[in-house]
C-alpha cells in the first residue's frame, strides 16, 4: 500500500472515531425543522375556526335582525300659515303642532321611555307614566316629564321657552347640561346659554292653538277629550261603540258646541244636550 493511501485511511478512521464520539456526547448539530412547517397546520386550523365563528355570528345577527320588529318612525310637518295640527300618540298623549313645526316620533314607544324630536312650537298634554318618562328632544334643550301639560317654543335655536300649564317638567340645556324643574304657572327660558325660570299668569298660549285646528285620522274619543280639555262651559260624552270612528277636518274659530254639531253631521250621529252635557249618540 502506498504511503498516500495509508495516510488517507488513517485520516478517515480518525474522522469516523471523532464523529462517533460527538454522536455519543450529543454534540452533533440536530436538523432544525422549519418553524413555518410547524406553525402551518396550526394557522390553518385557526383560520378555519375564525371563519366558522364569523359565519355563526353573521347567522345569529341575521336571525335577530329578521325577528326583531322594526319601529316605524313617523314625521309630522305643519307648514307656514297652516292650522294647528293635532295628533294623538299611541299612549294617549296629545300634541298640538303650531305652524312651521315638525315632529318625529315612533309609531310605538319603547318600553322604558317615550321619546320624540321637535323643531318649532307645540303644546303637549302628556299622560302620566312614572316608569316611561316622556322625553322631547329639541335643538337646544331636553325636556323630561311623566305626566303634564306644557307649551314649547323652540323655532329659534337661540331663544327657547317652556311654559307649564299643570304638573312639573324637567328642562336640561344641551350645551352645559344645567337643569331646572318648572312647575305649573312657571316658564323656563334659555337665552344666550342662560337657563332660568319665571312666574307667568297668562295662559292664552293654549287658546291660540285652538283658534284654527286640523285633525287627520283622529278617533272621535280623542277629539272629544281634546274638546273637553279646551272648555269648562260644556262636557262632551260619546258612546263607547262610537269612539273609534275616525275624523279628518279643519275647524276655524269654532265653539265647542258648533264643533260637536259639525262632527255629528259628518259622521251621521246625533248630539243630545242635557243642561251642560252633550251626548254623541247614533241617529234615531
Amino acid at each position: 500500500m502506498s504511503i498516500k493511501k495509508e495516510k488517507d485511511r488513517i485520516t478517515d478512521q480518525a474522522w469516523n472515531n471523532l464523529h462517533k464520539r460527538f454522536e455519543q456526547d450529543n454534540l452533533l448539530p440536530v436538523e432544525v425543522v422549519s418553524r413555518r412547517a410547524i406553525m402551518q397546520p396550526f394557522i390553518k386550523k385557526a383560520v378555519c375556526a375564525a371563519v366558522l365563528l364569523c359565519l355563526i355570528v353573521s347567522v345569529f345577527a341575521w336571525l335577530y335582525d329578521k325577528n326583531t320588529p322594526k319601529t316605524e318612525v313617523l314625521t309630522l310637518r305643519n307648514g307656514k300659515g297652516e292650522p294647528t295640527l293635532i295628533t294623538t300618540f299611541e299612549d294617549g298623549s296629545v300634541v298640538y303642532l303650531s305652524e312651521q313645526t315638525s315632529l318625529e316620533y315612533p309609531a310605538r314607544f319603547a318600553e322604558d321611555k317615550r321619546e320624540v324630536f321637535l323643531q318649532g312650537n307645540a303644546f303637549f298634554e302628556v299622560n302620566g307614566n312614572g316608569e316611561r318618562p316622556f322625553i322631547i328632544d329639541t335643538k337646544s334643550a331636553l325636556i323630561e316629564v311623566k305626566g303634564t301639560a306644557f307649551n314649547i317654543k323652540s323655532q329659534d335655536e337661540d331663544c327657547f321657552s317652556l311654559s307649564v300649564w299643570h304638573g312639573e317638567v324637567k328642562v336640561t340645556a344641551k350645551k352645559d347640561r344645567k337643569s331646572v324643574r318648572v312647575n305649573a304657572g312657571e316658564t323656563a327660558t334659555l337665552h344666550s346659554d342662560v337657563l332660568q325660570t319665571l312666574q307667568i299668569s297668562d295662559f292664552d298660549f293654549f287658546d291660540e292653538y285652538l283658534t284654527h285646528v286640523s285633525f287627520k285620522d283622529q278617533s272621535l274619543s280623542d277629539i272629544v277629550r281634546i274638546i273637553n280639555e279646551s272648555t269648562n262651559s260644556i262636557q262632551v260624552k260619546v258612546s263607547p261603540e262610537l269612539g273609534d270612528r275616525l275624523i279628518t277636518g279643519t275647524f276655524s274659530n269654532t265653539s265647542p258646541e258648533t264643533m260637536v254639531e259639525l262632527i255629528c253631521t259628518v259622521l251621521n250621529l246625533q248630539p243630545i244636550r242635557q243642561q251642560n252635557t252633550i251626548y254623541i249618540a247614533r241617529s234615531q
